[in-house]
């Protein structure tokens, strides 16, 4: 299990057509990858929660472009693709007391890892949870 705390930014924008085109392209054009992206659309908004690399600049990204945006720090958790790994992970931040109020992820046919992306309301202690959980299991850690 491989664990590293980055940015996650939660971006209002219109629920019409072009609107994911227009922000994921501010990405693309600045090289940025995208780790993660999740959306919720009602009838006239949307939310969509973007994962990248804290070594981004995405928030003056957002911001030039006119975006509104939540700037918040979420875990990225790589996991052997084995039934049973996010019940491992979700049940030893239970014990720990920390609670989930975002998850997100999949895994590629094939891989041997897949990667989910947690939202926490304490990001710190649940990275030290996770990573203590990894050494004890005997697999690397990166934060």
């Amino acid at each position: 299990m491989k664990v590293e705390k980055i940015k996650q930014f939660s971006v209002f924008m219109p629920n019409k057509p072009g609107a994911l085109s227009r922000l994921v392209s501010l990405f693309a054009e600045k090289r940025v990858n995208i780790l993660g992206i999740a959306s919720e659309v009602s009838a006239e908004s949307g939310l969509v929660r973007i994962a990248l690399a804290n070594d981004s600049d995405a928030s003056s990204i957002l911001s030039r472009a006119g975006f509104s945006s939540v700037e918040t720090h979420i875990l990225s958790i790589e996991l052997d693709d084995q039934p049973g790994q996010l019940l491992r992970v979700s049940d030893a931040l239970a014990e720990g007391k920390i609670n989930i109020t975002t998850v997100y992820g999949t895994s590629s046919p094939g891989a041997s890892t897949s990667r989910i992306l947690i939202a926490v309301q304490n990001t710190d202690k649940a990275l030290e949870l996770l990573e203590a959980m990894a050494l004890a299991s005997g697999k690397k850690t990166g934060s």
